[in-house]
C-alpha cells in the first residue's frame, strides 16, 4: 500500500514533485530574474515622465530609458519563457509519475476493486484529474512568482515615492476581497460536486457506448436512453447553477479590483492642492498603481487551482492508498504444482457469501472441469486459483505453499488463464498474441498462431498479423477472438491452464477448433476448465459440481451420472437440448 502521513494535498503533490526539484527551483529563479527584469519597464516610464514635466529636453536621455525599458521587455520574456518550459518538462514529468504509479497500483490491488469501480471513474482520474495538475504545477510557479513579486516591488517603490497615495492605493482591494471570499464560498466541496457530477457523466457515456448494440436493437436513442439523458442534464445544471450562485459577487469582484484609480485619483488630486503632493510623483504613482490590478487578479485565481488540486490529489490518494493483495517479493521453490484448496470462504462485499467451505485437490498434469448452474460460483473458484482475489477464510496451495507467500509475478508464471470474453488491444494481432510472452520472436508468435488454429483466418486479412483488431478485438469474430487469446496462452506456456467457458459464445464449427487448439495447449498441463456445454468435459479426470458456493460432487462422468442427481439432471438437459437443435 502507498503510505504517507502527509495530510495535506499540497504537499503530498510535493512528493511527486520531489524527484524534479532541481527543476522546479531553477524555474523558480529564473522567473525572479524574469520579475525583476520586468520592473525595469515601470522605471523606465516613471523616470522619463517626470523628467517631461521637468522639462527635460535632451533625447539621449530618453533613448537610454526606452533602450532599457525595452531591453527590460526582452529580458523578461526572455527569462519568464525560460522558467515556464522548465516547469513544464519537470511537471509532465510529475504527472507521468503520478499516472505510472496510479497504473501500476491497480496491478497490485484485488480485481474485486477494479470491478466496482466504474471505469468511467479511473479514467477520469487517471487522464482527466491529473491532467488538470498541470495548469497549476506549471503556471504556478513562474507565473506566481512574478505574481506576488511585481506587486510588491511596486508597492515598496510606492511607499518610497509617497506612503499616503501607496496606502490610497490599497482602499479597494479589501472590498474586493470580501466579494471573492464571498464568491469563493464552499468552493471545495462545490468543485467536488461537479467532480462527482462529471465522474456520473463520464461513466453513463462509456455504458451507452459500450451497450449501443442493444440500444440500437431496441430503437432507442441518446434522448430517450434516460439514465444517459439524466447524467448530462445533471452535469449541465451543476455547472450553471454553480455559476449563477457567485455571479454576482465575481462581477463586483472584478469590477472593483481594477477600479483602483476610483481611490488614487481624488486623494492625489486632493494632496497636490494641499501642496504636498508633486506632479511627478503623483503621475508616477497612477503609472504604477495600474500595475498592481493584474497580478493580484492573475494571483488570486491560483487560489481556485488550488483547491482544485486538494481534490484531485485527493482522489488520486484514495486509488495509491486502496487495500493491495499482499505478497512476499522472494520467489519459492515451486517443484511440486499440486492445487489444493482448503476450507475456502469467498464473499464480495463482505456480506453475501459467495463460496462456502470449498475443499479440492487438483493433481498435476489433470484435467479438471467445474460444472453447475450458473452463477453458482464457478468462475469466483478459478479466479481465487489464480490469485485475482484474496480468499475471505480458508486457503489456496500450490504444492503446499499458500498462494499468498507466493509473489504475484512468480504466481501469473505458472498460470495461463483464458475468459469466455478475452479482451484484445487496439494494436496489431502480433502484438496481442506477443503479451504471451514479451520477448518472443515473431516466429514463435507464428507458431503459436498455427497451433491455435488462427494463422489461416489471419493470413488471409490485409496486413496479417499487422492488422490492428480495434478496441477489444472488434473487427474481430468471437472465435477468431478466442483463437487469439490461445495463441497468446500458448505462447506463456505455463504449466497451469486456466479455461473460464472459453467457447460460450461461439459456434459448433469455431468450437470445434478451439477444442482442437485448447488440445495442444494443455499437453502435459494442469488444466482447470469451466464448461457450458458438458458433453466437451466428459472426459475430464474429475468432474466437480459447484451449487450455491459449495462442492456437491466431484467425480469422473460416469461416477456423477449414477451418484450425483444434479449432475445427472444437467447431462438430461444437455442431451434433450442436442436432440430438439
Amino acid at each position: 500500500m502507498e503510505n504517507t502521513k502527509i495530510e495535506s494535498p499540497i504537499f503530498r503533490l510535493r512528493e511527486f514533485a520531489k524527484p524534479h526539484r532541481v527543476s522546479f527551483i531553477g524555474s523558480v529563479l529564473l522567473a525572479i530574474i524574469g520579475v525583476a527584469s520586468g520592473m525595469i519597464p515601470y522605471f523606465a516610464v516613471a523616470n522619463m515622465v517626470v523628467k517631461l514635466i521637468g522639462g527635460e529636453k535632451n533625447i539621449s536621455y530618453y533613448v537610454f530609458w526606452c533602450s532599457l525599458a525595452a531591453m527590460g521587455f526582452i529580458l523578461n520574456t526572455i527569462f519568464m519563457n525560460l522558467s515556464t518550459t522548465i516547469s513544464h518538462t519537470a511537471t509532465y514529468a510529475t504527472l507521468e509519475e503520478i499516472r505510472l504509479r496510479l497504473v501500476s497500483k491497480l496491478s497490485r490491488v484485488p480485481m474485486g476493486y477494479i470491478v466496482e469501480t466504474p471505469s468511467g471513474k479511473l479514467k477520469s482520474i487517471i487522464v482527466d484529474q491529473v491532467e488538470s495538475i498541470e495548469s497549476t504545477l506549471a503556471h504556478l510557479i513562474p507565473e506566481m512568482t512574478s505574481n506576488i513579486f511585481v506587486p510588491i516591488a511596486i508597492v515598496v517603490y510606492m511607499f518610497i515615492l509617497d506612503w499616503r497615495m501607496a496606502l490610497a492605493s490599497f482602499i479597494t482591494l479589501p472590498i474586493g476581497f470580501l466579494c471573492y471570499k464571498g464568491m469563493a464560498k464552499d468552493y471545495e466541496e462545490r468543485f467536488r460536486g461537479f467532480v462527482a457530477e462529471s465522474k456520473k457523466m463520464n461513466n453513463t457515456v462509456i455504458e451507452y457506448v459500450n451497450g449501443i448494440e442493444v440500444i440500437k436493437a431496441f430503437n432507442q436513442s441518446a434522448n430517450s436512453y434516460e439514465k444517459y439523458t439524466d447524467a448530462v442534464t445533471g452535469n449541465a445544471h451543476y455547472a450553471v447553477n454553480w455559476m449563477k450562485d457567485c455571479q454576482v459577487f465575481m462581477s463586483m469582484c472584478f469590477t472593483i479590483w481594477p477600479a483602483v484609480l476610483v481611490s488614487v485619483l481624488p486623494f492625489g488630486c486632493y494632496f497636490y492642492m494641499k501642496g504636498s503632493l508633486t506632479i511627478p510623483v503623483f503621475i508616477t504613482i497612477v503609472i504604477l498603481s495600474l500595475g498592481i490590478v493584474e497580478p493580484i487578479l492573475s494571483a488570486i485565481s491560483f487560489t481556485d487551482r488550488i483547491g482544485q488540486i486538494r481534490t484531485v490529489v485527493g482522489d488520486v490518494y484514495k486509488v495509491l492508498e486502496a487495500p493491495e493483495l499482499q505478497r512476499p517479493i522472494e520467489e519459492k521453490s515451486l517443484n511440486d504444482l499440486t492445487i489444493e484448496l482448503k476450507d475456502v470462504k469467498f464473499s464480495y462485499d463482505k456480506e453475501s457469501q459467495i463460496l462456502n467451505g470449498i475443499n479440492l485437490r487438483i493433481n498435476p498434469g489433470t484435467v479438471t472441469a467445474f460444472v453447475g448452474p450458473s452463477g453458482s460460483g464457478k468462475s469466483t473458484i478459478t479466479k481465487l486459483i489464480a490469485g485475482f482475489w484474496d480468499v475471505t477464510e480458508g486457503s489456496i496451495n500450490i504444492g503446499n505453499i499458500n498462494i499468498k507467500e507466493i509473489p504475484q509475478k512468480q504466481l501469473m508464471k505458472q498460470m495461463a488463464y483464458v475468459s469466455q470474453d478475452n479482451y484484445l488491444f487496439d494494436d496489431t494481432i502480433r502484438e496481442n498474441i506477443r503479451m504471451g510472452k514479451v520477448t518472443a520472436t515473431n516466429d514463435e508468435i507464428e507458431r503459436a498462431a498455427k497451433a491455435s488454429g488462427c494463422h489461416e483466418f489471419i493470413m488471409k486479412l490485409e496486413k496479417g498479423y499487422d492488422t490492428v483488431v480495434g478496441g477489444r478485438g472488434g473487427h474481430l469474430s468471437g472465435g477468431e477472438r478466442q483463437r487469439i487469446a490461445i495463441a497468446r496462452a500458448m505462447l506463456k506456456d505455463a504449466p497451469i491452464v486456466i479455461l473460464d467457458e472459453a467457447t460460450a459464445y461461439t459456434d459448433p464449427e469455431n468450437e470445434a477448433i478451439i477444442q482442437e487448439s485448447v488440445g495442444k495447449l494443455v499437453a502435459n498441463k494442469t488444466l482447470i476448465v469451466i464448461a457450458h456445454r458438458l458433453s466437451t468435459v466428459i472426459d475430464s479426470d474429475k468432474l466437480v459440481v459447484v451449487k450455491n458456493g459449495k462442492i456437491v460432487a466431484e467425480g469422473t462422468h460416469k461416477q456423477l451420472l449414477s451418484h450425483c442427481e444434479l449432475y445427472s439432471s444437467m447431462w438430461k438437459a444437455h442431451i434433450d437440448a442436442k436432440d430438439e437443435a
